[in-house]
């Protein structure tokens, strides 16, 4: 009884840890008002790897084997653990799912940024393409709040790239 009570402070101090790296990664980004799209790309790339490593420390041995003990003891913070584990299990899966989607548009990344504006124009309708197929395709990333971003970060590389243009030209 004693150790199942210590192990259950210990669960709960991580369900209370957890809950915070959750919260924290759905706040609104505080970014730089002329921020490009390869940022957008950056940022679910560091939310995926933080949530990789976090899986990964659920999935250790010796998470299992306090999990274990606590089912056998028919715990309740497990009933909040699986809640949670869930909720880390879909926001890895959010990022790795955008990382892969955004990736998609990589490649227009750079003529984007340092393309005359004429020659960055010719990118312009396959750039759109991309963007309509993911947000027709990806089934975290179709959100107007997302699109609205991502279209931002690219009306802002348009504007940095054609702004330089202007001013070494």
């Amino acid at each position: 009884r004693e150790v199942t009570e210590k192990l259950e402070e210990v669960v709960m101090i991580w369900i209370k840890q957890i809950k915070q790296v959750l919260v924290e990664s759905e706040q609104m980004r505080r970014e730089a008002d002329d921020i490009g799209p390869s940022a957008e790309l950056e940022h679910w790339k560091t939310r995926m790897s933080s949530f990789n490593s976090l899986l990964d420390e659920i999935k250790s041995s010796r998470v299992k084997k306090i999990l274990s003990i606590l089912q056998a003891a028919r715990s309740k913070t497990l009933k909040q653990w699986k809640e949670l584990d869930g909720n880390i299990t879909i926001a890895a899966n959010e990022a790795k799912d955008n990382v892969r989607y955004l990736y998609t548009l990589d490649k227009f990344f750079g003529p984007l940024a340092k393309a005359s504006p004429a020659t960055m124009m010719e990118h312009v309708p396959s750039l759109m393409n991309t963007v309509c197929m993911i947000y027709c395709t990806s089934p975290y990333y179709n959100t107007s709040e997302r699109m609205t971003s991502l279209l931002l970060k690219i009306t802002n590389q348009m504007i940095n790239t054609c702004k330089t243009y202007l001013c070494e030209g």
